[in-house]
This record gives structure tokens, C-alpha cells and sequence, in this order.
């Protein structure tokens, strides 16, 4: 098989989240230590970093990440989703897994793992995993992939956890109370391992108190960043204020696990994240002339950042384009919260309502007939690629683009891929 056939394979062969929901999800730990078993256990060839939250992990893994390259250290960084390919999951020092790598790994290996029916993220870690010891790194950044207690990266034994935030999310498979989901969350805190919480709520704090407790895991609650680092970071939307205090309270622990704390050198790390790790679709920047930004903020916790922001943007927009309008192409999930991400959308957008190619989408005109109610208006489009081109044709320069709601949305749409 070449990497296209591989990639087909491994979409239909194993059951996947994005097409699924949570019918792929698989409970408990079996296949994964059943996988790691096989492969000689290759996450204890190198250190790791956890990171889990409903919101932000990717950011702060990434924040992570960019540091410990400028450290010098070879550093792998496993994320998920991915927004335009699957190599964007499993990289080493900011480079995608190469494709060779993908389809070797499956011919190698399928006559064990086909009998044992791994889910597709099960599949993935696994690659992951082994990617990293045969690349020899120093250290790797894993993000949990769903929950944390029983996510199938929970395998490793970190230097250091980190949980960035909690909101309702993913409510069938996690809870559906804040307490509930952090406990899920604090599944990933390790015996003596120390662990940083990004955000302190009354309902989940006493939960990450009582689990550390328990573990003997000192626990540290990232305060307010200053402004300094606020400033240098690459990420500008506004949402990442939190994820930049929650990297920096993480790496003023590195002096105490091993590793070295210099807030100079993550300032500088931070400032071109990007550049360092390949991160994508947190409020970025895609073209110019109209201005397009993509943002894969996808749940209410979400939209909560990104509803300001929009409201930010149009009003200083308007300050020298008091014509301007924002045109937002905008699809989402059927297990996300829908009616409340609606009741934040500003009414006075036009909307292109449109649907990823996933059984998970929300049909289009079914999107727009919903949004309608909360007088958002708009036409609905089949494909993400036609509501994006749409957005264009109708936008004069001075207009604001903006695509989310869904990774996948992004994804479906070829001319945003740089």
C-alpha cells in the first residue's frame, strides 16, 4: 500500500471519532496495554509531559513543546485532531511523521493488531509511541486524546502533569457535571508526579485536591501570566492568555523535575510556537485581502473565547471600515452543545452554513433552519470548500472571514492548506 491507501485503510479498518462519535470510543485499557506489550513497552525509552483539559491542551502542549526544542532537547509532540493531515499528529521537533513511516508501520504490524481490533486512536498512540523511541527523543508531550483516566496515552508515567481547564464537553462519555468530568480528567495524576491546574473552579478543584492528595502529587495552580509574556506570544486570541499562564506555571516546575526553568528562553519559545511545532487553527491568519481567520474552537467553553473575540475584532475593524462585515462559515458537530454555542453567535454576521464530511456533521440546512430561531442569517452549502468560496465571492477587502465551529470544517476546506 502507498501512504493514501494506508491512511483509507487505517479510516476504515479501525473505528474513528470523527466519523463516529462515540461509538468508536473504546472504555478501558486492554487494547492499548495489549498493543504496548508488543512493541516492548517503547514509552519508556524517553520522558513525557501529560497534558489533558476539555480546552487549550493543544496550545499549552505545543507552548511546551516549543520550550523544551529551544532547550535543545529532541522533544516529540502527539496531538489530536489533526486538521488537514494525519502526519500533523506525531512529530519530532516541529516535523511531521513522515508518510514512509505511517505505511511501514502498518504492513509491519497489522497481522497482530487487526485480531485485536484497536480503535483508530488506540492505533494512533501506539504509532506514536514507537515513533518516538525509534527517533530517539529526549522527552515527549503527549496530549490526552478523550477524558484522561481511561485515554489511552494514560499509559505513561509523566515528569510532570498538566490540566489545562474543564467544561462540559463530550458529556456522554465523561459526565455531565463539571465534578464528574474532572474527575475523568484527574484520572492522568500519577503517584508523586507533580501536576499544574490551569483553572481553579470551586466544582473541580476540590476534585484535582482530593485525587493529588491522594497520590501524594503536589499540586500547582497556574496564576495570572504577566502582561511580558502575554505580549511575545505568537497565539493572539485572547483565549490564550490561560494556556500561556498554564505553559509558564509548568515550566517553573522543570528546575524540580530534572529539566531547567528559563523564563527568558520560554518567552522566546513562545513567540514563535508556530514556527517550532506546526500548530495550526488557533485564531490564525490563513489569507489577506479579505483578512480569513480559522479558529478550532468547537464546544460553548469555546465559543465563549471566541464570541468575545469576534465582538473585539468587528469593533476595531470599524473604527476605519465602518462598512465592513463579518462573514462567518460555521458548522458544528451533532453531539456538541448547539443551542448554546448559537445563543453566543453575534446576529449581525452573515452566515454560510455548511457540514463536514463526517456522519457526526449537523446537515447544513437543518444548521440553518436552528440558527434561524436565533437570527442568524445565511444560506446553507453542502461542502465547506463551496460556503468558503461563497464568503469570498460576496466579501469586499475590508471584510472579516472567519471559519470554525469544527475542526473538521477546516479541514474540508483544500484552499485553506498552506
Amino acid at each position: 500500500m502507498n501512504y493514501e491507501e494506508t491512511i483509507a485503510y487505517l479510516y476504515s479498518s479501525t473505528p474513528t471519532f470523527h466519523k463516529q462519535g462515540a461509538a468508536a470510543y473504546k472504555e478501558g485499557l486492554e487494547n492499548t496495554l495489549a498493543l504496548d506489550k508488543y512493541f516492548k513497552h517503547p514509552h519508556l525509552n524517553y520522558k513525557t509531559i501529560h497534558v489533558a483539559g476539555t480546552n487549550g491542551k493543544g496550545s499549552t502542549s505545543c507552548m511546551l513543546a516549543a520550550y523544551l526544542q529551544k532547550l535543545g532537547y529532541r522533544v516529540g509532540l502527539y496531538t489530536s485532531p489533526h486538521i488537514f493531515s494525519f502526519r500533523e499528529r506525531i512529530r519530532v521537533n516541529g516535523q511531521m511523521i513522515l508518510e514512509r513511516e505511517v505505511v511501514d508501520f502498518v504492513e509491519a504490524h497489522r497481522a497482530f493488531f487487526e485480531p485485536l481490533k484497536p480503535s483508530f486512536f488506540e492505533l494512533t498512540t501506539a504509532l506514536a509511541f514507537n515513533y518516538f523511541a525509534k527517533e530517539k527523543v529526549d522527552i515527549a508531550v503527549v496530549e490526552v486524546g478523550l477524558g484522561g483516566r481511561l485515554d489511552c496515552t494514560n499509559i505513561i508515567r509523566p515528569l510532570l502533569t498538566v490540566i489545562t481547564n474543564i467544561s462540559l464537553d463530550h458529556t456522554d462519555l465523561l459526565g455531565t457535571t463539571l465534578r464528574e468530568i474532572a474527575f475523568e480528567k484527574a484520572g492522568i495524576i500519577k503517584r508523586s508526579v507533580p501536576v499544574v491546574v490551569g483553572e481553579s473552579l470551586p466544582d473541580t478543584f476540590s476534585v484535582f485536591a482530593m485525587v493529588s492528595s491522594q497520590e501524594n502529587a503536589e499540586l500547582i495552580v497556574a496564576p495570572e501570566a504577566d502582561e511580558e509574556y502575554i505580549n511575545a506570544c505568537e497565539l493572539k486570541g485572547s483565549y490564550q492568555r490561560q494556556n500561556i499562564a498554564t505553559a509558564l506555571a509548568a515550566v517553573k516546575q522543570f528546575d524540580r523535575i530534572g529539566l531547567k526553568t528559563d523564563l527568558d528562553l520560554f518567552k522566546k519559545a513562545i513567540g514563535e510556537v508556530t514556527k517550532l511545532t506546526g500548530l495550526m487553527g488557533r485564531w490564525q491568519t490563513v489569507a489577506k485581502n479579505p483578512d480569513v481567520v480559522v479558529d478550532t474552537g468547537h464546544n460553548p467553553a469555546g465559543w465563549k473565547c471566541l464570541s468575545l473575540q469576534l465582538k473585539k475584532e468587528v469593533a476595531e475593524r470599524k473604527k476605519t471600515a465602518a462598512d465592513m462585515t463579518l462573514r462567518i462559515v460555521f458548522g458544528m458537530a451533532n453531539d456538541k452543545d448547539l443551542d448554546t454555542v448559537l445563543h453566543m453567535l453575534p446576529t449581525d454576521a452573515r452566515y454560510y452554513f455548511t457540514q463536514a464530511d463526517s456522519h457526526r456533521a449537523i446537515p447544513a440546512k437543518k444548521l440553518q433552519q436552528i440558527a434561524y430561531a436565533y437570527g442568524l442569517r445565511g444560506n446553507a452549502f453542502f461542502r465547506p470548500s463551496e460556503a468558503y468560496a461563497a464568503a469570498l465571492t460576496d466579501s469586499a477587502p475590508q471584510d472579516l472571514v472567519f471559519i470554525g465551529g469544527s475542526n473538521y470544517v477546516i479541514g474540508d476546506i483544500p484552499a485553506l492548506k498552506k
